[in-house]
Parts: structure tokens; sequence; C-alpha cells
């Protein structure tokens, strides 16, 4: 295999991990940070940071290739993923269980460096990503199986600070649960009709014309709760605004996402970066200014 035929296939690879696209390692991260700096008080030191940041993009690659694995035949069938190498046959499936196993490896060395208790849920969060792929199969609504394994860096992040997990962790994770259905549900309207022909489920398709309004729900669930969580904690004015940049966001998705148009969902998701963003700036500001 000469150099060229060498990028060729690393650039397939980059493909497969999704590295081109760094929405979902985002997507992960910021909730993750939001417990890091919570359970840490503000202060989580800048190894444990780099740890958690460079581990979310490890096993977020990582799952996309075990959905990959799991859609290839579905993903053929549908115009947005058609070209995904496995679906195009690009890259064959002893490839992809290969770089699957070599980056869940290399996330798994960096859990080593934590304590038994976050090693012990790594072990969780491993089967959680591995299996959600198939509950598009049976769940009606897998987006909020997604929500609790995109969020799970939550728990490990409590686990890691304090060795526990409290009650607030749990309230971190349910937020992120309405965040997940609701971000996901708008990237499934893109893919409704593609996945009413191949019979995937998914929230779009549950929730029908009432699409829109739940997605909007789930916003405001999600906003409920992490008030809770600030009243709780005793946050001050920085955290309030950081929450309420999130819901002028929202309320700028609906704007996008009302008419149910293939680009106008799409950007609305990719958009959601920008709300976990906003309110992780708050969570910081609050513990920098308290």
């Amino acid at each position: 295999m000469n150099i060229d035929q060498i990028k060729q296939r690393l650039t397939l690879y980059e493909k497969l991990m999704r590295l081109d696209k760094p929405i979902g390692t985002l997507l992960l991260l910021w909730p993750t940070l939001w417990a890091l700096w919570i359970a840490s008080g503000g202060r989580p030191g800048w190894m444990m940071t780099w740890i958690f940041c460079l581990g979310t993009l490890l096993m977020r690659s990582a799952g996309c290739v075990m959905n990959d694995l799991a859609d290839r035949n579905f993903d053929a069938h549908v115009k947005r993923t058609r070209e995904r190498p496995l679906a195009a046959g690009l890259v064959s499936v002893k490839e992809a269980l290969w770089l699957a196993a070599a980056v869940t490896l290399a996330a798994f060395c960096l859990v080593l460096t934590l304590n038994k208790f976050a090693i012990a849920l790594s072990f969780v969060a491993l089967a959680l990503a591995a299996s959600y792929p198939f509950t598009k199969r049976f769940f009606s609504i897998p987006q909020a199986y997604l929500g609790v394994a995109f969020g799970f860096g939550i728990p490990m992040a409590f686990a890691a600070v304090s060795n526990l997990l409290p009650a607030l962790c749990w309230w971190l994770l349910l937020a992120n649960i309405f965040w997940a259905v609701a971000y996901d549900t708008e990237y499934a309207m893109v893919d409704r009709d593609d996945d009413l022909k191949i019979g995937i489920k998914t929230s779009a398709i549950l929730f029908g014309r009432y699409d829109v309004a739940a997605v909007m729900l789930c916003y405001v669930a999600m906003l409920a709760v992490l008030v809770l969580i600030g009243m709780k904690l005793q946050f001050g004015l920085y955290y309030y605004l950081g929450l309420g940049a999130a819901g002028l966001l929202m309320l700028y998705h609906y704007t996008l996402i009302r008419g149910r148009a293939r680009a106008g969902c799409f950007k609305a998701f990719l958009h959601n970066n920008w709300v976990g963003g906003v309110i992780f700036a708050g969570i910081a500001a609050n513990y920098v200014w308290r």
C-alpha cells in the first residue's frame, strides 16, 4: 500500500468516526463539562478536564463506528447517509470492527487514570454506546436512550471527582435527556420520510404533527430542571443569564423548525452546540464571580 492509498484509508476512517463533523462530540462534551465543573465546585483541574475532553472525543468516535456497523444496511437507503463509508462499501466490516476496538481501547486507557468507581462506570458507558443503535428497531423514542448514552459523562464526572453519585447528578442527567430528545428530534425530522420507508423508529415519527410542540416542551423541561438545580446550589446571576441565553437560542430554533423544512431542522440541530456552550459559560462564570 503506497502513501496515497494510506491517506485515502485514513480519510475514510476519519469520516467513519465523524471527525470531520464535530457536532456530536460537542453535544457529548457540554453536559460532561457542566457536571465536571459542578462536581468540583468550579475547579476540576486541567488534567481531569483534558482526560474527559479527549475521552469524549474518542468515545464519540467509537460510537459512530458502532452506529454505522449496526445501521449499514439502513444507511444505504437514506439520502443523507448513503455515502457513509460503510454504507457505500468503501470500508469493510472487519476494518470498522478493528477501528472501533482500537479507539475504545484508547479511551479506556484514559479512564484507567481515574478512580475505580469511574472505571466501573466506563463499562456501563460502553454498553450504552454499543446498544443505542439497536434501540431504533424497537423503541419508539430512541432519542431518550440517546440522552442517557450521551449524558453518561455526567455520572462519570461526579464519580471521578467525588467518588459519589448524588441526586444532583441524576437531575443533571434528566436535563440532558430532555435536551437530547429535543435536538435529536430536530435531527430525526430531517430523515423522517426515509425512516418511515425503511421501518426505523424515531421520536419525529412518534410525535407526528406534534413534533415541533414536543421539541419546544422538551426545551422548557430541560430549562426547568436546570433552574431547580441552580436554586438547589444557590447559583447566582451569571448562571441564570446563561440559561436565559439558551432560552433565546431555543426560540430561534422554533423559527427554524416550525416549517419542518429539512435544511431548517438540520440547522437547528447543529445550533444546539451553542445552547450547551452558553449554559456551560453560565456555570463557569458563576464559580468565577460568585
